[in-house]
């Protein structure tokens, strides 16, 4: 037996958080009738479905990474995005859920998997999966900015700050995450003054994007997905 959350997650419905969303909202069923306690316990006999469809665990885990292009959205499904990320992977019948986001202008590199556990660990801080991106800023940042952005700075009710930043020279900088929030390094930036121009993420913990082409995926190996299971930097 399982929780309901860990089962969805497990059938790459979503993220644990994404599940757990998703059981509250009533979006859920077991054996027919709408469960909206993530703790439930759940049986290989029950019948679990999200918006009628029926969950059945992954029998093939799969563990993706895709080189984003700018101009694609991460979600799994918006019907507003010209572009998804999901079409570039071509899986047939493999549900598929993103580890973390990039927004719509930002590229790089972007996990998919059909492992709840997987990608809840990607996604959950207290892992401390590290993420290391190449950014373009004009203006360029002064010595106080970039001290303001280490020490961490407050926006719309958060504290958003980087694990590193590096000015690399020419208006290039290396930044480091490791909660990732929404846009943080774009309003980390805007809130001294610069903006964003380009946006790479070239790391995942120690899963570098390499020579990926952009739009190409590829698959990862053993040794990189024990890497991120078990948690912490490299980036």
């Amino acid at each position: 037996m399982a929780n309901l959350v860990k089962y969805v997650a497990a059938c790459g419905a979503a993220s644990r958080r994404g599940a757990e969303t998703l059981i509250r909202s009533g979006a859920v069923t077991v054996n027919g009738a709408a469960e909206v306690n993530p703790a439930r316990q759940v049986a290989e006999t029950d019948a679990v479905a999200l918006n009628g469809r029926p969950l059945v665990p992954a029998a093939e885990k799969r563990y993706i990474l895709l080189h984003k292009p700018r101009g694609y959205v991460c979600s799994s499904a918006d019907a507003h995005a010209a572009h998804l990320a999901l079409e570039l992977i071509d899986l047939p019948g493999t549900r598929l859920v993103s580890a973390g986001r990039l927004d719509k202008e930002s590229e790089g590199a972007i996990i998919f998997s059909n492992d709840g556990a997987f990608v809840h660990i990607l996604t959950h801080p207290r892992h401390g999966v590290l993420k290391r991106y190449r950014v373009s800023v004009r203006p360029a940042l002064s010595p106080a900015a970039l001290a303001r952005i280490r020490a961490g700075i407050a926006d719309d009710g958060e504290v958003l700050r980087a694990r590193e930043v590096n000015d690399l020279g020419g208006g290039e900088y290396e930044f480091v995450l490791n909660e990732g929030r929404k846009r943080e390094i774009r309003r980390l930036v805007k809130a001294c003054g610069s903006v964003v121009t380009k946006l790479v993420r070239r790391q995942i913990g120690a899963v570098e994007l390499g020579d990926l082409p952009s739009g190409a995926w590829r698959d990862l190996t053993a040794a990189e997905v024990s890497g991120l299971l078990r948690g912490g930097g490299a980036a």
